[in-house]
């Protein structure tokens, strides 16, 4: 399954938030990586903001009838997750203009109290026109990769 997102926008400016500028990436440039706890409290609160109450991602004896592990997170909240590290580093979630993620393995999420904590890294591909750059996201949860082909393409300060 994939999922893509592009705000369709022909407006070049970042808001005038952005606060890294274009001459100052190189490919190759590293993100901060960052850490984020699932738990299965954040799956309720997660899906009472998006109206996704699929029980699968809540209900574990629904989740393993189906063929699951356990109870999984929902694609698009890992995808938001996953998005986060690009939108602190660039600080301005406006200069994301094209994202999009191939879902490769669930991010299962235990009742244990802990949870799943997702690991997510990111890389600036390469350098575009107009003042873009692409990064290259990398998501794991439990070693596994759980996000495959999650690029974005940003829009920097000058």
């Amino acid at each position: 399954m994939t999922a893509n997102s592009a705000n369709g926008s022909t407006n070049h400016s970042t808001s005038g938030y952005a606060k890294i500028s274009y001459a100052d990436v190189e490919v190759g440039t590293e993100l901060p990586a960052q850490t984020f706890s699932v738990t299965r409290a954040t799956l309720v609160q997660y899906a009472g903001a998006s109206g996704d109450f699929n029980p699968i991602h809540w209900n574990e004896k629904f989740a393993v009838e189906v063929g699951l592990p356990d109870v999984i997170a929902h694609g698009m909240f890992t995808m938001a997750e996953a998005i986060r590290v690009v939108t602190d580093w660039v600080g301005d979630p406006g200069a994301v203009v094209e994202y999009g993620v191939r879902f490769t393995k669930p991010v299962v999420v235990p009742n244990d109290g802990e949870g799943a904590t997702l690991e997510v890294s990111g890389k600036v591909g390469a350098k575009l026109d107009d003042n873009t750059v692409r990064v290259d996201l990398l998501a794991r949860c439990a070693g596994q990769k759980v996000l495959g082909m999650s690029r974005a393409v940003v829009r920097l300060g000058e």
